[in-house]
């Protein structure tokens, strides 16, 4: 049975990746340099911007980590770039706030754990999995949901999923995609006979091209870019009830400990955010296409803006949150199950 390992980025070992142990990775990620907002420097695969370890007690900088490209996206990204975060944030007592990017959701649940973040913007999955072992967090917000993962095959490969018997399908582990695929494998009645491998979003493309794997269950993004470009589509998320995603807004209760009112400043932040964003839809989309690099056209249908929530519970949202937790819990993927609503943070 397949194990995630929380703070890791990869979960299995194989030809793709190979696995930092917690230790060297969180020496890896106190070696970065504290920047500004909006500068990024690397640190090995992490780009992080000052996740130096705070004094909780007394908080002026807020320190934000997100999973994906070079500027958050969505309504935290719409709120950086517009001035609505730094403007808000300022007046609550922050001077700073500093954001980190990372690779996929385990490497940031490093960083929660470690004590190096206050704030963590991630997929479910890997979200739900840190919870589920007992790490403190809270839920913030549910900052999009229906999010779409793609199941898309190599040029001359399968072309259904009985197909793929026998065949390796790599997807990135601990990520929402990953749940997405475990979930169809099982529908289809197949899962012992694919092997599944790690592989990050950014190997994909090229690992389709020279056939190292049959097919590869990617990102909301990815996988109509992947189309465009020639790659067979098998399947998709939006064809199961049940196993599109969630993005989440996650604190860690150290840091709310200290700021009780936060969560519902931040979530007053996110929400006039959001409905910026979807009053200025195609400022906004100039804007994600830019730092995803895809084009405009892709971003768009990778990106509906119905999918963005301006409210911090919505309730489809929550039932496929549920629905999530429940599926990594029966299949030992989450170590334990624990409500929703105990997880949920308080809005003062």
């Amino acid at each position: 049975m397949l194990s995630f390992k929380v703070g890791t980025g990869s979960i299995s070992k194989n030809k793709f990746t190979s696995r930092l142990s917690t230790s060297v990775a969180c020496v890896l990620l106190l070696l970065t340099t504290a920047c500004s907002q909006g500068e990024t420097k690397s640190a090995q695969s992490i780009e992080a911007v000052n996740v130096n370890n705070t004094d909780v007690s007394n908080i002026s900088t807020l320190r934000i980590g997100y999973v994906g490209s070079s500027e958050p996206t969505g309504a935290l990204g719409w709120a950086k770039k517009k001035g609505i975060l730094e403007r808000e944030l300022q007046k609550e007592g922050f001077k700073n706030i500093t954001f980190a990017r990372f690779p996929n959701g385990p490497d940031l649940n490093e960083a929660l754990v470690a004590g190096q973040l206050d704030v963590g913007s991630l997929g479910d999955t890997p979200a739900i999995v840190l919870r589920a072992k007992g790490v403190e967090t809270r839920l913030l917000r549910i900052s999009q949901f229906n999010t779409t993962a793609w199941l898309v095959a190599k040029k001359n490969g399968p072309r259904s999923l009985a197909e793929l018997k026998g065949q390796k399908v790599a997807t990135q582990k601990g990520s929402y995609m990953h749940r997405y695929l475990l979930g169809l494998l099982a529908e289809a009645k197949i899962p012992k006979d694919v092997k599944i491998v790690h592989l990050m979003t950014t190997e994909a493309k090229a690992a389709l091209e020279r056939g190292d794997v049959a097919a590869y269950a990617t990102s909301s993004d990815l996988g109509p870019y992947l189309k465009s470009q020639g790659f067979p589509v098998i399947d998709s998320s939006a064809n199961h009830q049940g196993l599109s995603g969630t993005s989440l807004v996650v604190a860690t209760e150290s840091f709310l400990a200290k700021q009780p009112d936060f969560p519902q400043k931040f979530n007053a932040i996110l929400t006039e955010a959001a409905k910026d964003l979807k009053a200025n839809s195609e400022e906004y989309y100039q804007y994600h296409a830019q730092i995803t690099k895809y084009p405009i056209d892709i971003i768009k249908v990778s990106f509906p803006l119905k999918q963005v929530s301006e409210e911090p519970l919505p309730a489809d949202g929550v039932k496929l949150l549920e629905g999530t937790k429940k599926f990594l819990v029966s299949q030992g993927l989450a170590k334990s199950d624990f409500k929703l609503t105990n997880w949920v943070a308080e809005e003062k």
